[in-house]
């Protein structure tokens, strides 16, 4: 399995985080015979991919001198047992692959156990949605043009070289690509700055570009085959998601704003200022941390917990009508769900709240349990 100490070897998480998160290019070259080389290789790429049930024109994409190739050019209607679906003809894509393209094989985190687990190290780690993407192309064959991506970029090639450009420049925070834009193409090249760096990555090399980080890559011989994680974290924006359903619960936050033309907008100017007090208090308030913390971890997959054909042993609860516990963290508004359940199964509970660790949602139904509020059912 692959750690965040095995993708950053020897590079230890404080340096990472002191010098180079979300400040500046790390590049790591590989250790021989080092854990990296064993994420991926050409056999089991072509393992993956021969599961062709899986694979639509979103999730395996072709791109020709940076552009998309469109999916009716690779892709065929077949029909199975649940309908029609349309799906990539591997025939088709590697007859494109042969004049130039380059593939694109997208959401492939929890297709193999080392993905998954080096995915989930880098979304523990910060704090973020983790995807991985495997790129395959050739020697010669450039997939896609200067640009910046909006999130954390952390590539690991596996097979073959690659030769990546990273420029001087840095967009300030992106959270999206550049819009309306006429020739992103042009764009990219007039935003990049001068050439920074250029490093020919080979098996096991490891590199981190911060988001907005300008770069392009190259194949520089023969087959290339790269896996890319891109690492998501929330920003201030979900701060207002968030303040919305809590402020509601507020009075002041249900009247109405008054008249801007009313006293030359001095009544407007006060509300506003009172609710501006309102949502600092708010967003100072340990539970309001809490509700950030959930939706952090929201973010991060649980480990694939199938045990068939042994089946879950359900542990049952009913409500008493006494109060519940004074809980802390975020245990606290699964046992407030549970205790207006007229019946809750502990594993149940642990299911929907999938984004709580178990061990505090089980700490939660255990003082509950010891205050009265809960008793077991049959």
């Amino acid at each position: 399995m692959f750690s965040l100490d095995d993708l950053l070897a020897p590079i230890g998480r404080r340096q990472f985080d002191d010098e180079f998160n979300d400040r500046q290019p790390l590049y790591i070259p590989a250790e021989a015979g080092g854990p990296k080389r064993a994420l991926l290789d050409w056999a089991g790429f072509n393992r993956l991919l021969d599961q062709a049930s899986n694979w639509t024109a979103q999730s395996l994409k072709l791109v020709h001198n940076g552009e998309p190739i469109p999916p009716e050019t690779y892709c065929v209607q077949v029909q199975t047992q649940s309908g029609s679906a349309y799906r990539p003809s591997p025939a088709r894509v590697q007859t494109l692959l042969a004049s130039g393209a380059s593939l694109v094989a997208g959401d492939v985190h929890a297709l193999t156990p080392e993905l998954s687990a080096a995915s989930r190290a880098l979304a523990e780690h910060f704090a973020g949605l983790c995807c991985a993407n495997v790129y395959c192309s050739f020697g010669g064959v450039q997939a896609f043009n200067t640009h910046f991506d909006p999130h954390h970029v952390l590539a690991v090639q596996v097979e073959g070289e690659k030769t990546w450009r990273l420029y001087a420049n840095r967009a300030d925070a992106p959270v999206e690509l550049p819009q309306g834009v006429n020739d992103p193409r042009e764009w990219f090249a007039a935003h990049r700055g001068p050439l920074k760096k250029e490093l020919r990555m080979r098996p096991g090399d490891v590199l981190y570009l911060p988001r907005g980080w300008y770069h392009d890559a190259l194949a520089t011989e023969g087959a290339s085959l790269h896996v890319t994680f891109g690492i998501t974290p929330l920003y201030g924006r979900i701060l207002f998601r968030l303040l919305e359903s809590a402020a509601m619960q507020d009075p002041a936050f249900r009247a109405w704003l008054r008249p801007a033309r009313e006293d030359g907008g001095a009544g407007l100017r006060d509300q506003l200022k009172d609710l501006g007090q309102r949502l600092a208090r708010l967003t100072a308030q340990p539970a309001f941390l809490d509700e950030v913390a959930m939706a952090q971890e929201r973010l991060i997959p649980r480990d694939p917990a199938y045990d068939l054909p042994n089946r879950t042993r359900l542990t049952y609860y009913r409500p008493t009508g006494l109060l519940g516990p004074a809980v802390e963290g975020p245990g606290r508004i699964a046992l407030e769900w549970a205790l207006g359940q007229r019946q809750v199964a502990l594993e149940d509970m642990i299911a929907q709240f999938d984004f709580i660790p178990p061990d505090a949602l089980r700490e939660a139904i255990e003082a509950a349990e010891a205050a009265g509020a809960l008793t077991r059912a049959p």
